[in-house]
């Protein structure tokens, strides 16, 4: 299991509130990704989730980009990159 965070920069400060709320709905629709959080630090969009298969992070990259396009009206001149992934023990 992998664990991965990715950061958006780019956003609009007015966009970055109510887009969490709604790129944590859409991912809610996703069940192959678990544990995720979304939120606005101000400044960007931080997501987490942990997923099983992702060990580099560009599935989640690629998710994360689609779920901007349809939850931020004006998603700016953003860039997404990937903050880190983790291996998280077996369980």
């Amino acid at each position: 299991m992998y664990r991965i965070i990715l950061a958006c920069t780019g956003i609009p400060p007015s966009e970055g509130p109510s887009g969490t709320q709604c790129i944590k709905e859409e991912f809610a629709q996703r069940p192959w990704h678990t544990n995720v959080k979304c939120e606005w630090d101000g400044t960007q969009l931080i997501l987490q989730a942990d997923n099983d298969y992702d060990s580099n992070g560009l599935a989640l990259m690629d998710e994360f980009s689609d779920t901007i396009s349809a939850c931020i009206s004006n998603g700016g001149d953003g860039s997404i990159e990937v903050v880190s992934v983790t291996v998280l023990p077996d369980k």
